[in-house]
């Protein structure tokens, strides 16, 4: 294992017999892969996760970003996927029929081979999308990551739980009525994580938009931040949620709720995540299922039930989830700025967003066809 101060490679008898630290610099190794139980890491693998995951520390990110992060890695090395499984095979017997051929039943080895390395290729081109259990739990992340911090530089990007404060923060030089001012857009998350990351990555600052949770964080800045809203007639919602029940109930919440946009003819775009978006993704996500989130689903509002399809709400109703956080904070922030990008024209007859929630006096609702 090589030791991320100087670089040096320590094989275990170095490191056993120097007390757990690098024989080259004697900094402290972290992790012994020898001595852990299921799934193994080393100090370098856990480094570039943090690295990765901030792009190189330039963004935030939660402590549920990493933890995603992680699982999906050491997942490829818990146990053989079904593509890795079918290239070995093939390669057996593609080696198997060129031993064989003077003998030809070798050319039927050769080619079962061959359609097994092309399946084994698609597979892994279009990953599945079945649940799968996890091979790690957020508890040991939250322990690896007080372990990594008493010996290293805690990761200055990973942030800590959203809090609201006591008081807004009056800066010096703006003007006495800040509420005259306003935004040309809103972001709205069911997740005041999510909120939290966009603040602290400045994507309100980059794209002149503001950015709350369902839930109303941060909550000293909600009623000004509102009241400002509200002046901007052009103004243009999107929503960014968890693939959940309570996802599914954001737009709902923003046309009907008084304290949103209740009697009023904003338009609203739904980012995602929705079941479509998933169903017809070719990339693999973090699918988890939960016997909670069937029950929520079934309990979904008539108005909410009638924006998904019969197959939308049959992946909820079997408990299906995946929450916002399995995505780095690169990744989500590219995909919500390809939303806003998308949206500018939007209309009725838009073809790349689907109407989902009518007027009927109210704001309208636009769904993208794909998330990002």
């Amino acid at each position: 294992m090589k030791c991320i101060q100087c670089g040096t490679d320590n094989i275990l008898r170095d490191r056993t017999s120097n007390q757990g630290r690098c024989k080259q610099c004697n900094h402290a190794f972290v992790f012994e892969p020898t001595s852990m139980a299921g799934v193994k890491i080393t100090d370098p693998f856990f480094n570039k996760a943090l690295k990765d995951l901030s792009a190189n520390d330039t963004l935030y990110f939660t402590p549920k970003q990493l933890f995603y992060l992680l699982e999906k890695r050491l997942s490829r090395t818990a146990a053989l996927t079904p593509s890795s499984r079918l290239f070995g095979c093939a390669v057996i017997l593609i080696a198997l029929g060129f031993f064989l051929g003077v003998m030809g039943i070798g050319w039927l080895f050769i080619g079962i081979g061959v359609v097994m390395l092309l399946i084994g290729w698609w597979k892994s081109k279009f990953p599945s999308k079945q649940f799968r259990p996890l091979v790690i739990r957020q508890s040991a992340v939250e322990d690896w990551l007080e372990r990594w911090s008493r010996v290293n530089t805690p990761p200055t990007k990973l942030l800590p739980p959203p809090r609201n404060q006591a008081t807004v923060p009056v800066d010096p030089g703006a003007p006495d009525d800040i509420t005259a001012y306003s935004f040309d857009r809103l972001v709205v998350c069911d997740s005041a994580a999510i909120a939290h990351m966009l603040i602290a990555n400045n994507f309100h600052f980059e794209h002149n938009c503001a950015v709350l949770s369902s839930s109303g964080y941060p909550e000293h800045l909600f009623e000004t931040t509102m009241q400002m809203l509200r002046r901007n007639l052009d103004l243009r919602v999107f929503i960014l949620h968890d693939c959940s029940p309570t996802g599914m109930a954001v737009g709902h919440q923003l046309r009907t709720d008084p304290a949103w946009f209740a009697e009023s003819s904003v338009v609203i775009v739904d980012v995602g995540l929705r079941p479509r978006q998933i169903i017809a993704a070719r990339n693999g996500m973090s699918l988890q299922k939960s016997a909670e989130v069937a029950q929520a689903a079934k309990n979904l509002a008539p108005q909410i039930r009638q924006s998904l399809s019969q197959a939308e709400l049959q992946w909820l109703e079997t408990g299906n989830f995946v929450e916002l956080e399995s995505f780095t904070p690169q990744t989500l922030l590219r995909i919500l700025q390809r939303g806003i990008a998308s949206s500018q024209e939007v209309n009725e007859a838009d073809s790349s967003l689907l109407l989902i929630g009518g007027s009927d006096g109210g704001s309208y609702i636009y769904a993208a066809d794909s998330f990002g």
